[in-house]
């Protein structure tokens, strides 16, 4: 278990609730990237795949913890993209 390991999925996972937030209130993905959310996302599966065959520690809650606020702002952003095209004809009239 590395201190510098814990360090940066706790300055990485500190950044979640903001983007949550904001896509929640905002009903808007403008800003976001799919691409982006589903690559860290892998990232966070991949680390916690290592931490379960090679490594397994405490670490692996953090790793857990963020894919988990990750999926749910994956979720919104596919909340936000229909009610986009929902609305869209609306919103343009």
């Amino acid at each position: 278990m590395s201190p510098f390991e814990i360090l940066m999925l706790i300055c990485f996972g500190a950044a979640w609730p903001f983007s949550i937030c904001k896509s929640y209130r905002s009903r808007s993905n403008k800003g976001k990237s799919f691409f982006f959310l589903i690559v860290v996302f892998a990232g966070y599966l991949f680390g916690t795949i290592h931490k379960l065959f090679y490594n397994c520690d405490l670490v692996i809650y953090l790793y857990i913890f963020n894919a988990m606020m990750v999926f749910v702002d994956i979720v919104l952003y596919f909340r936000n993209e229909y009610n986009y095209r929902l609305y869209k004809d609306i919103f343009t009239s």
